[in-house]
């Protein structure tokens, strides 16, 4: 929490209340830098005992490019839940677009991928996002993206 009283960062325990995801499709492990409706850090470790590896590719393990923008897309809602107070409620996120989407650069095991998430528009429910992907200093994924959010009854 910052000096106001807003969460800023969210450990896996604080994730798992706000979106469903679990593994193997829980593809953050921590979120940081958390700006309410504005953007937000992931850190997602990659390691070489997640499931997709085993066959993606045998010999030579790379993270499929669609994880890595579902990555970008748990963290963004990590952080609309944040941001529209949504801890502990049955909460949905569905993808409606992805634009502009880019790969540039390969993303293996021992990496730490930095989710840079942010805010292009939020209407209610329907929230439109940047999102780029880190190693480092290199870009390994960039695209736009829409997500609706829905509240189960």
């Amino acid at each position: 929490m910052n000096a106001q009283g807003a969460v800023t960062e969210a450990d896996i325990h604080l994730i798992q209340k706000i979106i469903p995801h679990r593994y193997p499709f829980l593809l953050v492990d921590h979120v940081r830098d958390i700006v309410a409706n504005e953007s937000a850090v992931g850190i997602k470790n990659v390691t070489f005992n997640e499931p997709h590896f085993q066959g993606h590719f045998p010999g030579a393990p790379i993270m499929p490019g669609v994880t890595i923008v579902e990555a970008m897309a748990q963290t963004a809602a990590v952080m609309a839940g944040i941001s529209m107070d949504l801890g502990d409620r049955d909460l949905l996120v569905y993808f409606m677009t992805i634009d502009n989407c880019k790969f540039r650069r390969m993303v293996v095991p021992g990496d730490v991928l930095e989710l840079h998430v942010s805010v292009l528009r939020a209407r209610s429910k329907v929230w439109k996002l940047r999102g780029v992907a880190r190693v480092g200093d290199e870009v390994a994924c960039e695209a736009e993206f829409a997500a609706m959010i829905d509240l189960k009854a």
